[in-house]
């Protein structure tokens, strides 16, 4: 169960009671010794009494250091046994102040002490080497204090480093997984939904159409839309991963190079016109094999948006230990303006090539082809 008082009071009050109970003992050992050296009656109650003012006066030197060191200062111009509590005074302004603060109230001590001197003289003690220990002390109580206040100081600042630096990587790796879950959403839906407008698009332009073509246009649209929500909520398991595993506690499958011939067809089914050449030899690893699965998607939804309706030529050819070079091309029709290639779906696929050790190049040739390659390291 948590406590009644804020959280933040603990401290202190802890700080209180250990600072009370300093006070209490030194300034009764205080009072014991020079009760000793002149049993005066008068002395012995004016000791008694600044030893339990001192007491009383610690809550208001942990919340106010100054004042409550300066309250301290002056019971011990008048008894020794306030001494302890002063010096703990100084010192405590010492860590929690400035340095000009901490001398100022040091300096307060040191006239106190010797206002004591005078009215309270120790048997045995020249006056003028009781100043010199009242000045070096007061000097080495500031000091600490400072050197203590120094040292929080630079921890508190690695603390707030540590924390910026923790702030910054949280905020770089969310930056980074919002970038990956935009590129997902651009290659899996673009993909997708570019295939659902286009068979859309033959049935709203050619109602005419067989009956047959105007039935698979209609599929394409029917399957192509549920595809695109089955492949919505796999691009979701980015964030989500652990509730969209199966029951045997595996992530949905990914594409890989083996379905691009899949892929082509889902093109062809859709009215366009894609020729395929594939001579990979051997099986091509899964995160290489997925970038391939990527670029060739792009391709295919870059031609039907900016070119639909021209023939479109896949090559997919590579082996283990050279490269895995992937190409799409096709034709751009007579007056397309040229695109700069800094569209979201190019710089996500550059990425994803990089990502493999890759590289991923496109251009506009003389000839008036739009083609678009990658060349994707292949480890033996």
């Amino acid at each position: 169960m948590t406590a009644t008082c804020p959280p933040d009071r603990h401290p202190e009050r802890w700080a209180a009671w250990t600072t009370g109970a300093v006070v209490l003992v030194l300034g009764g050992l205080t009072l014991i010794s020079r009760t000793d050296v002149r049993a005066s009656t008068l002395a012995t109650a004016v000791d008694a009494g600044a030893t339990l003012v001192a007491c009383a006066l610690v809550p208001l030197l942990i919340r106010r250091p100054v004042a409550g060191a300066l309250a301290m200062a002056m019971l011990a111009a008048f008894s020794p046994a306030a001494t302890p509590a002063a010096t703990i005074g100084v010192l405590r302004v010492a860590t929690v102040r400035p340095l000009g603060t901490a001398i100022a109230v040091g300096a307060a001590g040191v006239v106190a002490h010797a206002v004591q001197g005078l009215v309270r003289p120790i048997p045995g003690l020249p006056y003028g080497w009781l100043l010199v220990i009242d000045v070096v002390t007061h000097a080495a109580l500031v000091a600490w204090g400072a050197l203590v206040r120094l040292r929080t100081a630079a921890r508190d600042e690695e603390r707030r480093r540590a924390e910026e630096e923790q702030a910054a990587r949280i905020a770089a790796a969310r930056r980074q997984e919002r970038a990956t879950i935009a590129r997902e959403m651009h290659d899996v839906l673009g993909h997708r939904l570019s295939l659902v407008a286009a068979s859309a698009g033959a049935l709203e332009y050619r109602p005419d159409a067989p009956a047959e073509q105007i039935a698979r246009a209609a599929g394409v649209v029917r399957a192509g839309a549920h595809q695109a929500l089955e492949e919505l909520r796999e691009v979701i398991g980015v964030l989500r991963a652990d509730e969209l595993v199966g029951a045997d506690g595996e992530a949905p499958p990914q594409p890989t190079a083996a379905d691009i011939p899949a892929l082509v067809e889902e093109s062809r089914d859709a009215g366009a016109s894609v020729a395929l050449s594939s001579s990979v030899v051997g099986e091509v690893p899964e995160t290489l094999g997925r970038t391939a699965y990527r670029i060739v998607q792009e391709g295919l939804t870059n031609a039907r948006k900016h070119a639909s309706g021209v023939p479109v030529s896949v090559v997919v050819a590579g082996a283990a230990g050279e490269v895995l070079r992937v190409e799409v091309v096709n034709r751009l029709p007579a007056g397309t303006v040229a695109r700069d290639g800094r569209g979201t779906g190019l710089v996500g696929l550059a990425e994803r090539a990089a990502s493999v050790g890759g590289r991923l190049e496109h251009e506009e040739t003389a000839d008036g082809e739009f083609r678009l390659s990658a060349e994707l390291p292949w480890p033996a």
